[in-house]
């Protein structure tokens, strides 16, 4: 793989505090490069039991559709006190990894930003390491941030 510029950058964000430095970094680097920055936050349909209701399934779905815009939101912000313009996406995908990677791929992302540690307890066991099964698996370069 050639190292070319760096003109699109994609952090994606969980909402979790431990995303705020792979932030700030992606921030940090798109202001430094002059890229635009994409933030995502993927709603993962393999971590949705499939025992629910359909109404649960909807509330369920609203409330992670709810928690994606305040996650991206929170990198807007970010952005914006950099001078950063930053476009937001709540995306639904079979599994996190496979939402990064291809977004990065469908929107020629150059770099991905993610941290290494997102939410802990009972939602790190359901996703896994995301960062470690992102870096694996994606054609595009990626950025993990601790």
């Amino acid at each position: 793989m050639r190292c070319t510029a760096i003109r699109k950058i994609m952090i994606a964000t969980d909402g979790s505090e431990n995303a705020i430095n792979a932030i700030d970094c992606g921030i940090g680097l798109a202001k430094a490069n002059g890229a635009e920055v994409k933030a995502i936050y993927v709603i993962p349909s393999d971590n949705i039991p499939v025992m629910l209701s359909d109404l649960w399934v909807k509330a369920l779905d609203d409330k992670l559709k709810e928690e994606g815009l305040k996650a991206t939101e929170y990198v807007v912000a970010a952005g914006k006190s950099q001078g950063v313009d930053v476009e937001p996406f709540v995306i639904n995908a079979k599994t996190t990894r496979d939402g990064i990677i291809d977004f990065a791929r469908e929107n020629n992302i150059d770099l991905i930003v993610i941290g290494t540690l997102g939410r802990t307890g009972f939602s790190h066991v359901l996703l896994g390491s995301v960062a470690e099964s992102v870096v694996r698996y994606s054609k595009k370069r990626v950025l993990v941030v601790p």
